[in-house]
């Protein structure tokens, strides 16, 4: 019979958790394009999604103990795999911080050069000033609003089936992934309040307007989950 392995060793892979942008086959993310970054955005979601369902299949997360309660390894499932699987996770979340910060940085340049040109075309033309797309590009719509619960938080809060979402808290089009990031500030917000951006066509049809609403997660409503309406991405 082997001898207990340290836990440290099994289920806490030593991996830097600072920039990975010098990592080989990383790309310089400096170079790339406001529509590469996007690309590689989407690319490591995509890997990280696989990777994920890959932990689910073991029945584990990135915090389950992969040794039994006096020290070996567990026989139950495949160690190795999912000590390699937490390791390529970690990397991929830092790899996505390094374009998330990169990709902000673009958006904020690609915006103010839309401002900048939209400016410079009033000074030449009828075009009137408030014509000139000056919203930031965190608020950017990234959801709309499928389907609102009678009686349900969100309908509380006034939300309405057709809004389209700018911003879910601190959740906006840049850091959403697919909307996973609501889910995760609803969870961690049950009975505080949120701030919720969005845009709503007026009753004639013809135009829009944007509208902050409080909405607080909370699940004794009477209906299923914390809010009550149902989110699809854009």
């Amino acid at each position: 019979m082997g001898l207990p392995m340290d836990n440290r060793d099994v289920h806490a892979p030593t991996v830097p958790s600072g920039p990975t942008t010098a990592r080989s086959g990383f790309p310089d993310l400096s170079k790339l394009s406001l529509f590469e970054l996007m690309n590689e955005k989407d690319r490591i979601e995509a890997e990280l999604r696989a990777y994920s369902s890959v932990l689910t299949s073991h029945g584990v997360t990135m915090e389950t103990p992969l040794t039994t309660p006096d020290g070996f390894p567990r026989n139950d499932i495949d160690v190795a795999q999912i000590r390699h699987t937490r390791v390529r996770i970690i990397h991929l979340r830092n790899d996505h911080k390094e374009v998330m910060k990169h990709l902000e940085t673009k958006l904020h340049e690609h915006f103010a050069s839309l401002r900048e040109s939209g400016a410079a075309s009033t000074t030449s033309s009828t075009v009137p000033q408030n014509a000139v797309e000056s919203r930031p590009p965190v608020e950017t719509p990234f959801a709309k609003v499928n389907s609102v619960a009678d009686g349900s938080p969100a309908a509380q809060a006034g939300l309405k089936a057709g809004d389209i979402v700018r911003t879910f808290g601190s959740v906006n089009w840049v850091n959403h992934e697919r909307l996973r990031k609501v889910g995760e500030v609803v969870q961690q917000n049950e009975g505080r309040p949120l701030v919720v951006k969005v845009t709503r066509k007026d009753e004639d049809g013809e135009g829009t307007r944007d509208i902050s609403l409080i909405l607080t997660p909370r699940r004794d409503w009477g209906g299923r989950g914390l809010l009550g309406c149902h989110l699809v991405p854009l």
